[in-house]
């Protein structure tokens, strides 16, 4: 459920509606159309209408969202002049946010400058585009609307991004030698080189440019917003203020705020939360890999025989496109045998609606590849997490999960994975005193969420904080 705003917030909004006439201010939106980023995007935008803003969504063609479902904002299309999806590779995920940005850049001028017409320029009070929109952050302020960024990631990565040059020039990308994977990362402890966001030599020039435009995105904006709070990522939030010269607003976790805001991709199946109904307490292990990760045929079998071995109750979303080389909608079959090996103990579902899932008394662990929306949920619910991370931000994600705030642990080390390492992994987290131990220190970082997402917390004033400062551009 989502809290009442606190005085302060009623205030922010009360505000937001005064100005100008009576006429509410407008804040523009912009998300990267991917899952994991057009969540947050949402739930920001939940934000703000809730606190007395008007919300204008822009977007793509790829990955559109179902304006109906929003009845409460305006939608405007941005044509992006782009065919299909791209394959969930990294590299190709990272060619295709390259390219979207240069594809949108004239279309995003012509829909903006037509909106500032229609709306006059007063009543807007900014853009808020995703970090790795840099060309749309540089195309509102040619048309002086200021702008601000949101990360969707962790603060922590976000260091990590601001860092980058500093950390190639001081030898540790791209990497030579798998040997290299293991070096600690001295200036970003706990990293070692496996877990900054990287692809090879082949693939690093690439890389470098994504970070590079996000932190440039940053620094021509009037702020930063991050998912997270100051509970989870207090030394990480403080190095960010020191190293930007904007304000940095860590108003998280954003599904506490914000309700379900209906920006999935997927049908999701509720008929699985029926099943955990009837489940024992924290018995259940919720698997999900999210909505790009893919997994070879391989490792999909060894999983699927991991957990039949297990012998514990389960809920796995295995979604169309989760192996890889296959059609995103083409479904992935399981090995012949693994129904009947676990029927009556476990439910196979397309999509699922995960944060009711983690918030169920059933659910005792989350398998997870540890996307930041994911990991953070699962802090929030007192869930603690087997790591399976797969690219981009994950890897670094999984670091903290195990060796910061002790809450969980990575399963095969980022090599192949056996059916047996799988069994073992599962049962020392649901049956084991390792597993009960992380489960303690999961629900102590539960509670630290919901006192900075209560009244006068820490991610509320930062909410405070950031909607007083929008409405004063």
């Amino acid at each position: 459920m989502t809290p009442p705003p606190s005085p302060a917030v009623e205030g922010a909004a009360a505000t937001a509606s005064a100005g100008h006439g009576g006429r509410r201010r407008h804040v523009l939106l912009f998300p990267l159309p991917y899952q994991g980023h057009i969540n947050p995007m949402f739930r920001l935008a939940g934000v703000l209408h809730a606190r007395g803003c008007a919300v204008t969504v822009f977007h793509t063609r790829f990955n559109g969202p179902d304006a109906a479902r929003h009845p409460e904002y305006r939608f405007v299309p941005v044509p992006d002049g782009m065919s299909g999806a791209p394959s969930v590779a990294i590299d190709s995920v990272v060619k295709h946010i390259l390219a979207l940005n240069d594809a949108c850049e004239a279309a995003f001028r012509e829909r903006l400058a037509a909106v500032l017409a229609e709306y006059s320029r007063d009543a807007v009070t900014c853009l808020v585009a995703d970090a790795h929109l840099l060309r749309m952050v540089e195309v509102a302020r040619r048309l002086a609307v200021p702008t601000l960024v949101l990360r969707t990631g962790s603060a922590a990565c976000f260091a990590g991004f601001v860092a980058y040059p500093l950390l190639c020039d001081k030898g540790y990308l791209p990497v030579q030698e798998s040997s290299e994977l293991d070096r600690p990362v001295r200036e970003l402890p706990p990293y070692r080189v496996r877990d900054l966001m990287h692809m090879g030599s082949d693939g690093h020039e690439l890389v470098c440019e994504l970070l590079a435009r996000a932190v440039a995105a940053v620094k021509l904006s009037s702020g930063l917003i991050l998912n997270t709070f100051d509970a989870l990522e207090a030394p990480e939030l403080a190095k960010l203020r020191r190293d930007l010269a904007v304000p940095v607003f860590d108003i998280g976790p954003l599904h506490k705020f914000s309700p379900a805001a209906g920006g999935s991709l997927l049908r999701e199946n509720r008929s699985c939360l029926e099943w955990l109904d009837v489940q024992a307490p924290e018995s259940v292990l919720y698997v999900s890999f999210g909505s790009l990760a893919c997994m070879g045929g391989r490792e999909l079998d060894e999983t699927a025989w991991g957990i039949a071995g297990s012998g514990v109750p389960f809920l796995w979303v295995v979604r169309p496109g989760l192996v890889c080389g296959r059609a995103p909608d083409e479904p992935a079959r399981l090995p012949e045998g693994f129904e009947a090996a676990t029927r009556g103990r476990g439910v196979v579902v397309e999509w699922a609606p995960q944060e009711e899932v983690l918030r169920h008394r059933a659910v005792g662990g989350f398998w997870t590849h540890n996307g930041w929306n994911s990991t953070a949920e699962s802090v929030c619910e007192g869930v603690p997490m087997l790591c399976r991370p797969h690219f981009g931000d994950q890897m670094g994600n999984a670091r903290y999960v195990e060796h910061v705030w002790k809450v969980g642990f990575e399963v095969g080390d980022g090599g192949e994975l056996e059916r047996g390492t799988v069994e073992a992994a599962i049962r020392r987290l649901m049956t084991g005193s390792d597993g009960a131990e992380m489960r303690t220190r999961a629900r102590e970082l539960k509670m630290a969420a919901a006192e900075c997402t209560g009244n006068a917390g820490s991610s509320e004033l930062a909410i405070v904080r950031m909607v007083t400062h929008i409405l004063s551009l």
